[in-house]
């Protein structure tokens, strides 16, 4: 088998036709390649770089995931295991290379289609894995002062979580936190991945030990939300470990995770929702999607409230005194909210 560096430099030599074949829905502009997403969706919020010492290179920004052909190979065919995007790389290499895109019309109608989309993979991945009881996943939330995480049916434990080095491509297997998200009527769009050290217990020790698949954009990791019936209050946290803090000394809250600042702003409330509270990092990124999500619940006639932790994040809060952010939180809250969904003193 050949190594993962060489596949990948290999497929990026062959840049374009790597992307004709599995992004045929795009076009190429300029040195890049543009296409909606790795699903092979129209639009321009991916690119891949074709030429130069970065070719290969991709970033989606309206999800922030990135990446190389490699990656790219087993985002479009929903692929788990190094072993199958290996084997798929080699195969499309065999293949002779189309001309460029100025002298042939019409590739993009004769390609063959992607392979299964990223929140397919996301929702094959997250089935995969086992609830979180006992779990080194359980134990590191509550290193973070997170109890009761496994009564969340949105969190999961994997063992051995598929983990790609970006800049090396050297690959491995971890022990993962995940976490599903979903869209307003529950389906899993996507998954997010928090990979662990089995000695430590906190998080492993690579460059970016988080990432997220699938489509994440207006959808979010929920907590609490009823089975049936509309939501008239509820929060939405940025970071999961920050929003898990908020569950954890408001259990009865309904509440969402978006994980990043930019895809907090653009959350997509559930129908029905009269009041919002946007609970963001204390940086300039949190309050940039303050507003920006405020504006948009304003539009909808949904009464955006802000929650603001004392220190960095909610998670920061918890771990140096629950009692304190119980109280910074009644401050903050509606009288009727803070009656109704905190507990009159303790952390719980």
């Amino acid at each position: 088998m050949r190594s993962a560096s060489e596949l990948a430099n290999r497929l990026a030599r062959n840049a374009e036709a790597v992307c004709r074949h599995y992004l045929s829905a795009g076009r190429r502009a300029g040195n890049y390649w543009i296409v909606g997403d790795t699903a092979n969706n129209k639009g321009r919020s991916l690119y891949v770089q074709l030429t130069g010492p970065r070719a290969g290179r991709w970033t989606d920004a309206a999800t922030a995931e990135y990446g190389d052909l490699l990656d790219l190979i087993r985002e479009t065919c929903g692929l788990v295991d190094f072993r199958d995007v290996a084997e798929e790389a080699r195969r499309v290499l065999s293949l002779p290379r189309p001309a460029p895109a100025t002298s042939r019309r019409g590739d993009a109608q004769t390609n063959p289609p992607a392979g299964r989309p990223a929140n397919e993979r996301a929702r094959r991945l997250f089935s995969m894995a086992q609830s979180l009881e006992g779990t080194l996943a359980e134990s590191y939330l509550r290193q973070r002062g997170i109890l009761r995480a496994s009564e969340h049916p949105a969190l999961r434990y994997h063992q051995t979580c598929y983990y790609r080095d970006l800049a090396t491509g050297l690959t491995s297997r971890l022990p993962a936190l995940l976490a599903a998200v979903t869209d307003t009527a529950g389906t899993v769009t996507g998954v997010h991945r928090t990979w662990l050290d089995a000695h430590s217990g906190g998080k492993a020790p690579v460059d970016d030990p988080r990432r997220a698949l699938g489509s994440l954009l207006g959808n979010a990791v929920r907590f609490g939300f009823p089975a049936h019936g509309p939501v008239s209050v509820m929060t939405a946290g940025e970071g999961l470990e920050s929003t898990l803090s908020l569950v954890h000394v408001m259990p009865k809250m309904p509440m969402v995770s978006a994980l990043t600042a930019n895809h907090l702003a653009a959350f997509d409330p559930p129908p029905g929702c009269l009041r919002l509270y946007i609970a963001a990092d204390a940086d300039d990124a949190g309050r940039s999607s303050i507003k920006r999500l405020s504006r948009r619940a304003q539009a909808r006639g949904i009464l955006p409230l802000v929650l603001r932790p004392d220190r960095n994040d909610f998670n920061d809060d918890l771990l140096l005194d629950p009692r304190q952010l119980i109280t910074s939180l009644r401050a903050q809250l509606a009288p009727e909210d803070a009656d109704l969904f905190l507990p009159l003193e303790g952390g719980g």
